[in-house]
């Protein structure tokens, strides 16, 4: 068990995981631009660790062209195959296929609704404060982390599955997962 006032335990000694964990992980983000990067990017992560993705985020921002869904969602083949020549992030062709899908989802959501309310809305606009002690507590996926998904997939996203989802919404701030004894709890709590 962790001792009050350290950190939760995943984001080990690495400076750039302190650092994410410290400023960014759990804090809620509105905007739906952010959370389009950050869910295509937790889809990106499936099956690697979410260190390697941090340090390839720049590199995805890049040939990513800042996320912009607008953008993303009229690229073709051709884009595809320049991404595939980029090893400045994770060239895996489903996954940049799943990318531009996502951007064309996007924006239907984002057209109807609002992608940011879409999500937001599942946890009554607020998020939801856990009180996890140890990191074997926290679960992989939710019951509410299987219907977002769910629905994510009907809108026609891809490499969105529960667990995937969870991780996204605990990124996100729509789930507090910081550890009660992280000092991070109660200052993400109080936002």
């Amino acid at each position: 068990m962790a001792v009050m006032g350290e950190r939760c335990g995943w984001c080990g000694q690495d400076p750039l995981y302190i650092d994410y964990h410290d400023t960014e992980w759990g804090v809620p983000e509105r905007d739906g631009r952010a959370l389009f990067e950050k869910l295509i990017l937790d889809g990106f992560q499936a099956g690697l660790a979410w260190i390697t993705i941090l340090r390839k985020r720049e590199a995805f921002r890049a040939a990513f062209e800042g996320f912009e869904p607008a953008r993303i969602a009229r690229w073709g083949e051709a884009d595809v195959a320049r991404l595939l020549t980029d090893p400045g992030i994770v060239r895996s062709r489903a996954k940049i296929e799943a990318a531009i899908g996502n951007a064309r989802a996007w924006e239907r959501i984002e057209a109807r609704e609002g992608f940011a309310r879409f999500l937001w809305d599942r946890v009554g606009g607020q998020p939801v404060q856990n009180r996890f002690a140890a990191l074997s507590e926290v679960p992989a996926e939710t019951p509410l982390s299987r219907e977002i998904a769910r629905d994510l997939k009907a809108e026609g996203f891809k490499f969105c599955g529960p667990v995937i989802t969870y991780a996204f919404m605990q990124a996100v701030g729509m789930v507090n997962d910081h550890l009660v004894t992280c000092p991070a709890h109660g200052r993400v709590a109080a936002l």
